[in-house]
């Protein structure tokens, strides 16, 4: 079961099918037990885990040491590029050969499309997507996707909103194609016409999942049994001026929520601006701080798997 996944690289959420991710399920399911527990294993003791985030970020990184801390490895690497020789002008293809060199597996977070790609071509051992450009970041689909197992007890069935930024945010574009391997209804909310996802990508999960496009929250709220809400993705936008056009578009509270289903799930990938009231907190769907909680089982589970520490 575990098998395929020994060396391997983890860049898109294209390159798994749902047996692989039923398999990643499974994993963390056992990395869970352990964390629950406190009985930290040491399945990767004397490896590295290697970190080259180009990019800000909090969840991701921390989450990706503490995994590797809790299964025994070490980490080493940068946060931010001015903490590396990029500097200096060192380019990307030799800041990874150079880690490759120190490490027994890379995590790469980076601001242009491609750049984990192009990142696993040149390295001999495994690389992990941490989140490149606009596309993709797997290992957060992952994780949703296990928080919506974990929370809901099955994925099949589901009617899954998708609520916010839909053409720049990352997490959304690699959940609704994670979300296609399954049987779900998925409906979009898209409060302005340009934060509608991608017609490339629209075209892609329809041909797989139910999808509806709609402009207000209330149009399906009473529907679903899970919204996943992100927020307007600023530090991707090309020109600022469009981004003041549509920010604050879009705010869901505890009043907003009024006519949902009481078992409603309630996810956001975090950091959260102006789009979700911390008095939604208090519901007993609102799971995005248990969320980010899976996010270390989760790549607790991915780290011992491309390192061949599970059989």
């Amino acid at each position: 079961m575990f098998e395929r996944f020994v060396g391997s690289d983890i860049v898109s959420i294209r390159d798994f099918t749902r047996e692989d991710i039923e398999a990643v399920f499974k994993a963390s399911d056992l990395m869970l037990e352990l964390y629950d527990r406190e009985k930290y294993s040491r399945l990767l003791e004397g490896k590295i885990l290697a970190l080259l985030f180009f990019e800000p970020s909090t969840r991701t990184r921390i989450s990706f040491e503490v995994a590797m801390k809790r299964l025994g490895g070490a980490v080493i690497g940068f946060a931010e590029p001015y903490m590396s020789s990029v500097q200096k002008g060192e380019t990307l293809i030799d800041t990874v050969r150079v880690l490759d060199g120190y490490a027994d597996v890379l995590v790469i977070r980076h601001p242009n499309e491609g750049a984990a790609r192009l990142a696993a071509e040149y390295a001999q051992h495994p690389v992990i997507n941490a989140g490149s450009g606009r596309q993709e970041h797997p290992t957060q689909a992952l994780l949703d996707l296990y928080t919506i197992y974990k929370e809901k007890g099955a994925i099949d069935g589901l009617c899954v909103g998708v609520m916010g930024d839909l053409r720049y945010a990352r997490t959304v574009n690699s959940l609704l194609l994670a979300l296609a391997n399954f049987k779900v209804d998925v409906h979009l909310v898209s409060p302005v016409p340009f934060l509608d996802p991608r017609p490339a990508l629209l075209e892609e999960i329809r041909n797989k999942v139910a999808v509806q496009l709609h402009r207000r929250l209330q149009e399906v709220l009473p529907q679903l049994d899970v919204l996943y809400i992100t927020r307007v993705q600023k530090e991707r936008f090309p020109d600022p001026s469009e981004y003041e056009r549509v920010r604050g578009t879009y705010f869901v509270n505890r009043d907003t929520l009024k006519e949902a289903k009481d078992d409603l799930l309630i996810l956001h990938p975090l950091p959260r601006v102006d789009e979700l009231s911390i008095d939604v907190d208090t519901l007993p769907g609102a799971a995005y701080f248990r969320q980010a909680h899976y996010g270390v089982i989760v790549r607790m589970a991915l780290l011992a798997l491309v390192l061949g520490a599970l059989q």
